[in-house]
């Protein structure tokens, strides 16, 4: 099974990230992750990336497609993998699957997660962090005994910045504008599969699985 899946920031990737690379067992590659990795391993790809990053630069597609086909070498993609952060524009999932042609190995499915804005924004900007021991809360789904102090070691708690209402709003911006074409390249080759993102997380784990096997 090789997936893709998209999703706006706080739209629950993650979680149901781990719970597809567990159902199917393949391989989870996100290319952030993969970036950090290089760069930390000290590779000539993760120091041509860390040129970029150190800048303030974006690190350029044909570097991240290098990094993803150092990845596929490896045994463990062989029956599989799950992108996650993957692409992102049009121009990047043209390169990829001039990648995975070289393989024959095409994406089985694009899972998109659909989340309304404005739950995204109660997701995010109701987080708040404390600086002192680490521990998250969220001010609906986990909120901290006092509304200002920390449960575990009393510090005031924190709105992170990218956390903020008016960031949110405009990170979503810029994902719905970059994505959308992207969203309509992977329809028109009938491979996306768009997924309620809203409910209890086995729900929509569940919609995933009916989207991908009845597919």
């Amino acid at each position: 099974m090789r997936l893709a899946l998209l999703g706006p920031p706080g739209s629950g990737k993650g979680t149901q990230s781990a719970g597809l690379r567990d159902k199917y067992a393949i391989p989870h590659i996100s290319s952030g992750d993969l970036l950090r990795d290089a760069v930390g391993r000290g590779t000539e790809l993760g120091s041509r990336a860390k040129e970029y990053m150190d800048s303030g630069q974006l690190v350029p597609d044909e570097l991240v497609l290098d990094m993803m086909q150092e990845r596929f070498e490896q045994p463990d993609c062989a029956k599989g993998f799950l992108l996650d952060g993957f692409p992102r524009t049009v121009a990047q999932a043209e390169a990829l699957a001039h990648l995975l042609a070289r393989r024959d190995w095409p994406l089985d499915h694009v899972i998109a997660l659909v989340v309304d804005r404005d739950e995204i924004v109660v997701r995010l900007s109701g987080r708040r962090s404390c600086p002192g021991c680490g521990r998250l809360y969220h001010v609906r789904f986990d909120p901290p005994k006092s509304d200002v102090n920390c449960d575990d070691c009393g510090g005031a708690l924190i709105v992170r910045d990218d956390d903020r209402e008016d960031t949110v709003r405009e990170r979503l911006s810029v994902y719905e504008k970059q994505t959308a074409p992207l969203l309509d390249f992977y329809r028109e080759r009938g491979l996306l599969r768009t997924v309620d993102g809203i409910g209890p997380r086995n729900e929509i784990s569940a919609r995933i699985a009916a989207a991908v096997e009845g597919a």
